[in-house]
């Protein structure tokens, strides 16, 4: 019974080895190819391993690309849609956790309904309301709107929001504390672990976000990283510049890397937490 149990365990490691090399495969590739020469690439067999590793691509990438300037316009991007969903998110989930009012319920029904609508049936509307407002070609399309609140965080704050106890609020409305207060003095600390995780999953997003600023943008100082990356591909009058394109790509996997590892622990325990209570 034993030896058979120890046999079922390593079959499902060794599964679980063949699945993680197989996801892992891409990355590694790309990683490989952004150390080699346009033609060692396109050579044949393919080698997973360059024979003679170069970081000319990734020094013609950082100083002839203009990516100094992409880098800067995805940053506006990550702080501003940061911040906007921070504030807007956390204002519009605090009264559904901790006040009681008539029609509570039915808003955050309305709320939780508009997260079943596709993001598509709303690209028409808002592009003419922006070309209205003479955004086009800015980058306001992609960061006002963070500061209306995205239904999705609205009910993750919520649903954190009510793990905290409500004799908090009565406490600190004894003491004089106005609702106000009780958010940024009370609850806000408390609700670090679920600040954080929304933060690093929204700067995640728009570090990678590539379908709309393709909508809004035009110019070339404009561009994030992710337009700039598909321009990368485009440039090659006759072949397609891969050296260069996995360089760039390879640059692009890093931050978000590096910003889950260190945000790993308030990520798992601001999604536990906020699936506590209903």
């Amino acid at each position: 019974m034993k030896r058979r149990s120890l046999t079922l365990k390593a079959a499902v490691y060794l599964v679980m080895i063949i699945i993680a090399i197989i996801m892992f495969f891409p990355i590694v590739w790309i990683i490989s190819s952004s150390f080699k020469t346009l033609t060692a690439i396109t050579s044949y067999p393919p080698q997973l391993i360059p024979k003679e590793p170069q970081l000319s691509n990734y020094v013609e990438v950082l100083t002839r690309r203009n990516a100094l300037i992409y880098l800067r316009n995805t940053l506006i991007l990550i702080v501003g849609n940061t911040v906007g969903t921070l504030i807007s998110s956390s204002l519009v989930a605090y009264p559904l956790a901790r006040m009681n009012f008539k029609g509570k319920k039915l808003i955050f029904s309305l709320i939780l309904a508009t997260m079943m609508v596709p993001s598509s049936v709303t690209i028409i509307p808002q592009f003419i309301l922006f070309r209205r407002l003479n955004w086009i070609d800015t980058l306001y399309p992609l960061f006002v709107p963070a500061f209306f609140a995205y239904p999705y965080n609205v009910f993750l704050f919520r649903q954190f929001f009510l793990t905290i106890p409500k004799e908090l609020d009565e406490a600190a409305m004894i003491d004089g504390c106005s609702r106000f207060k009780i958010f940024y003095k009370i609850l806000v600390p408390l609700a670090k672990p679920i600040f954080i995780t929304i933060g690093i999953l929204s700067s995640i997003y728009w570090w990678n976000e590539l379908f709309t600023p393709l909508i809004y943008i035009n110019s070339e100082n404009l561009k994030p990283l992710t337009t700039a990356l598909i321009s990368f591909k485009a440039e090659g009058q006759f072949v397609t510049q891969w050296n260069l394109v996995m360089a760039m790509a390879t640059l692009m996997i890093i931050p978000p890397m590096i910003l889950y590892m260190v945000g790993q622990r308030y990520l798992v325990e601001g999604i536990k937490m906020s699936g506590l209570k209903g």
